[in-house]
Order: structure tokens, then sequence, then C-alpha cells
């Protein structure tokens, strides 16, 4: 069986970024070390985490006063912020720039008096972030049926912004929509769907069609690896999204005589290397790595963090 092995695939600057903030934060604070919300969307980052004694909480009023809190990649709202001000937290922002450029825009464009149709997934935590920034400006748009219900007026000053692990085949669907409804719809400057997100659809949409499966390594609740199942799906090859190679099937591989591998952009390598050994193990399969975008991108460190590492009073 032929193994193509996609690129790129796998932890994009965000999730590395946000990853060690945490490490980092761990060596200098210790534990407990408190996080808000899962500091990226995979299962095994996310335990290995807590079984060194970091706290993930849902609520900011989980974490005790006057201790250290970290935010999590995918953003959070200003309300979050002023309470753990309130009880006194050290804060380290470990948002992906990325998303702090949506935030920024939603700011500017609510200041600006626009309405602002924010297209994406209501309740994923990027979405609840970005919609607490103006809160009175934004509606959620998750599917052409929703701009079909829309009430807005021509009269009315119309932008969107989407979120960032958006499938681009979804939201262009979505984008065309709205554009059909209200003409005069302001884009934004730059593209919201982030790097890695369009690089690893791009290359699944490019390899998917000449192999008879496609397994995506990630977590159920990472928006982006569910994306690459989807894009697998719109170009007409079978897809499945496993956190590890004890959720493989070995029935799916019935007839098939090529499988492409790649990874969300917060599932860690050794995942996808522990499937690969097991499928060449299990069936007799040969590597071909793919060739793809060669990725570079990098974001330092939190401020916050970079003053408490260099032993510095924090000031939040």
């Amino acid at each position: 069986m032929k193994i193509i092995l996609a690129n790129p695939r796998g932890f994009c600057a965000g999730v590395n970024m946000a990853i060690q903030c945490v490490e980092e934060a761990l060596q200098i604070v210790g534990a407990p070390l408190y996080v808000y919300h899962e500091i990226v969307h995979n299962r095994y980052v996310v335990e290995r985490f807590t079984q060194r004694g970091v706290v993930f909480v849902d609520t900011i009023e989980q974490v005790p006063p006057d201790q250290t809190v970290i935010f999590s990649a995918h953003g959070v709202s200003p309300e979050v912020r002023r309470s753990a001000k309130d009880r006194g937290c050290t804060m380290i922002d470990a948002t992906c720039p990325l998303v702090t450029k949506v935030h920024m825009e939603a700011v500017r464009y609510a200041k600006q008096g626009y309405k602002i149709l924010l297209v994406g997934h209501a309740g994923h935590d990027e979405v609840v972030g970005t919609f607490g920034e103006a809160p009175d400006a934004i509606t959620i748009v998750e599917s052409a049926a929703d701009v079909e219900k829309l009430t807005f007026t021509q009269d009315d000053h119309l932008v969107y912004l989407t979120q960032t692990t958006l499938s681009m085949d979804d939201a262009n669907v979505i984008i065309e929509a709205i554009k059909k409804k209200y003409p005069e719809v302001k884009a934004p400057p730059s593209d919201d769907i982030c790097y890695a997100t369009t690089n690893r659809q791009h290359a699944v949409r490019h390899l998917a069609p000449v192999t008879d499966l496609v397994l995506v390594v990630g977590s159920k609740n990472s928006s982006n690896s569910v994306r690459l199942t989807e894009m697998s799906e719109n170009v007409g090859t079978r897809a499945y999204l496993v956190d590890d190679k004890t959720e493989i099937d070995q029935s799916w591989f019935d007839g098939v005589e090529s499988v492409l591998v790649t990874a969300g952009a917060s599932a860690p390598e050794y995942l996808v290397q522990e499937i690969i050994a097991d499928l060449v193990e299990r069936h007799g399969g040969y590597v071909e790595s793919a060739q793809g975008v060669e990725e570079d991108m990098h974001f330092e460190l939190p401020v916050t963090l970079r003053v408490i590492r260099d032993g510095q009073p924090a000031k939040v």
C-alpha cells in the first residue's frame, strides 16, 4: 500500500507559540498553572499538560485570586480579561496573533459604525472571543441559509470577517451568499483564514483525489482538523479523523491501494509517525513524502511571559 505523507501538516506557528508558553510558564511559575480553555484543541497535548500540573478551566472564577492564568491560542473576550484583572491574576496571553488580527478588525469596524457579519461556528472558543469584542455590532453567520435570514438593509454599513480555521470551500460559499444579498458589503483588508489552515487544505485538495483514503490526525474538537476531512470528502475521497493509531479501523483499508496521511495544526508529529509505522507494519506499505509549501512563520512569546522569564516585575 502506498502511504503519502502530506506537507505541510501538524503544528503551526500559533500552536508552537502557545505550547511553548505553557512549557516555559511551568518552569517559571510551577504547578498548579491555570489555563483558560484548552491551550490548543488536541487531546494528547491537553492530557500531557494536565499530568504535569496544568489546570484547564472554563471560567475565570475557577482560577484562585492572584494566580497566573494563560489565555489559550483561540483568544478571549475583553470581559474575560477584566475578570482576570479583577481577581489580581497575572495574565499571559497565548492568543495566536492571526486571531488577534481578527479581534482588532472587529474593534475597528465596530468603532466605525459597521455591522459585522462574523462567518464561523457559534460556540467555538475563537468565535466566542471575537464576538465579545463588539457584541452589539456582530452577527454570527454559520451557513448560506443564515445569510438568507439576515434583515439588514442596503443602507446598513456591512463588513464580513471570518474564523481563522474555516474550510475555504465552506467560507467561500457563505461569503458569496453575503455578497449576492449585500453587494456593497466590505471585505477585510486581508484574508482572515490563516496561512496554516489554507496550506493544509490546499495539500489535501491536491493529494486526496489521487488516493483511495485519507487519514487526518487530530481531535474531534479541532476545527481545522475537521475541515481537512471535509475537504477530502468534498473532492470525493473518504476521510477519517483519528486522535491516534488506536482509533483506526483496519476494515477501512479493504481494497485500498493508497492512503494520504495528514494532521491538523494542533496535532503532534509523533502521533503521525506512530500511525505511519503501524500502517507500514500492517500493510507492508511504503511511504512517499509529498512536496508542499515551506512554512517559516514564527511568533514571539507574549511580552508578559518574557518579562517574567527575565526576572522583572510583570505588569498586567
